[in-house]
């Protein structure tokens, strides 16, 4: 039905007096979900509801039809001597996809199904567009938004059509409440810290710019929570956390969004280890606050989050999947020639962290499947974690991959000023030769570490994969309500 015929219905209706849009509010006594499932009680009584009119089922002077409202339909049975004459009009005018209320008697027809005697029916949002109507499958009513861009930018009809977005996307609420309650319960504090930076740091990763008009200052969007979540350590909190939206400007595919949420936490007077067994105990419980049990039914694989995590050194890692000895790490020389001799290309390395986590990324990280930490990552990509002093070049770092994803990334915190200034002066000076992912000289950042910060443990986990990890996503746009994507052209 076009959307030129569906105003002149909207015009109809206010020269009957029955503009839908004055309705301020439409009280109602139940949902649809509420009928369904209090039936035994209800039937014969009054009940009052709402909801989008999903399917419509003209019968001459009768009429049946379905609503929705958050995600349950109910159906609903109107009869012309019921209502009356002017409601019956009323009705006439209705389209599906419009938002109205009914009160009436609950009632099970003679096919078993649950529905509602209307006596009183009002249109409350017209709706001056088709919805991609579909089918009923399994029971559910589906809509045929086929185009994969259409059900991202415009979300509100993916929700109203697309029964398994909702679900998938009310689990991604639930399993941040889950996260947020597992920390408060072992007594970490939630904080929340700058978006609006004059130094982002924290991460390698590029940040947006803008500029502050009132201070005529440029500033950028945080890519990390870390830096300020550690000065709160060196202020005598000692567990923080935030959950929190950064920004990278980087590209855009089915892991990666330009924005995304981040849990952070830091806990004072731990180290990599005991951040190990918090990631294990965490992810076991948002398993089975999500799913009701900790393993997880994605495809052919079924995760296991009810034990310990698989551990491995990242060398090793690397030796066992593409035969390259650790000893080939001893030198950038050497290293390199060890990275074009598996194939791949060499010319942008500057230094032997940059390769081996290449390496890492081409010929391990797909193997990871089952929960596993890649643990010890060399010093240049680590410029923030402990030095490892059992051995020269790397750190007390840790990643988290489960299918094939990385999902945390955790160290013992580096908190010797001396060395931190050092590392963070290299990453300057890679930022002033063009790397635009390197780390800026945060000399606040630093004053905080001279005052003291007491040795800790922290973590980073990427929200969003996580729901992708455990509601079994394709892709990182299916878990986010609004992902990032291009304008349309006009």
């Amino acid at each position: 039905m076009s959307e030129e015929l569906r105003l002149q219905k909207l015009k109809k209706l206010k020269e009957l007096g029955h503009d839908p849009y004055l309705a301020e509010e439409y009280v109602t006594t139940h949902t649809p979900a509420a009928i369904k499932s209090g039936f035994d009680a209800l039937e014969g009584s009054e009940s009052a509801l709402a909801g989008r009119i999903t399917a419509l089922r003209l019968m001459g002077k009768a009429s049946f039809f379905d609503i929705t409202r958050e995600g349950e339909r109910i159906q609903i049975y109107l009869k012309r001597d019921d209502v009356g004459d002017e409601t019956w009009e009323v009705f006439g005018l209705a389209d599906i996809g419009d938002i109205v209320g009914i009160s009436g008697t609950v009632f099970k027809t003679k096919t078993g199904e649950i529905s509602v005697h209307a006596a009183k029916f009002a249109i409350l949002a017209k709706s001056l567009h088709t919805l991609p109507l579909g089918k009923e499958k399994e029971g559910k009513h589906w809509y045929g938004l086929a185009d994969v861009e259409e059900r991202y930018r415009r979300r509100y009809l993916d929700l109203i059509a697309n029964s398994e977005s909702r679900e998938r996307l009310l689990a991604r609420s639930k399993i941040l409440t889950a996260a947020r309650n597992f920390l408060d319960d072992r007594g970490y504090v939630e904080v929340e810290t700058p978006v609006l930076q004059t130094e982002a740091g924290g991460a390698a990763a590029r940040p947006f710019s803008t500029h502050h008009n009132a201070l005529d200052i440029e500033m950028k969007l945080r890519i990390s929570l870390e830096l300020h979540l550690k000065r709160l350590l060196v202020g005598g909190f000692d567990k923080v956390y935030e959950i929190g939206r950064v920004f990278r400007n980087e590209g855009i595919s089915t892991r990666h969004n330009p924005e995304f949420t981040l849990l952070e936490l830091y806990s004072a007077y731990e180290k990599m280890e005991d951040i190990e067994t918090l990631v294990e105990d965490l992810c076991r419980a948002l398993a089975r606050a999500v799913n009701g049990t900790e393993t997880v039914k994605i495809g052919d694989v079924e995760l296991d989050f009810s034990g310990k995590w698989r551990r491995t050194n990242l060398l090793d890692a690397i030796e066992e999947r593409c035969g390259i000895s650790p000893e080939a790490f001893d030198s950038f020389e050497t290293a390199l020639s060890a990275m074009g001799h598996v194939g791949l290309p060499t010319d942008k390395e500057t230094d032997v962290g940059g390769i081996i986590e290449k390496l890492l990324e081409r010929f391990v990280e797909p193997h990871l499947i089952q929960p596993t930490f890649v643990e010890g990552y060399p010093i240049e990509t680590s410029p923030l974690a402990k030095k490892d002093p059992s051995r020269q070049g790397f750190t007390r770092r840790f990643e988290g991959y489960v299918l094939g994803k990385e999902l945390c990334n955790a160290f013992s915190e580096l908190n010797d000023p001396l060395d931190q200034r050092a590392r963070m002066t290299l990453q300057a000076e890679q930022l002033e030769k063009g790397n635009h992912e390197a780390n800026p000289l945060d000399e606040d950042f630093l004053y905080a570490l001279e005052v003291g910060m007491p040795p800790a443990g922290g973590l980073g986990i990427g929200m969003d994969r996580l729901v992708m990890i455990l509601t079994g996503a394709e892709s990182i746009r299916d878990v986010i309500l609004f992902p990032t994507m291009r304008p349309q052209e006009k």
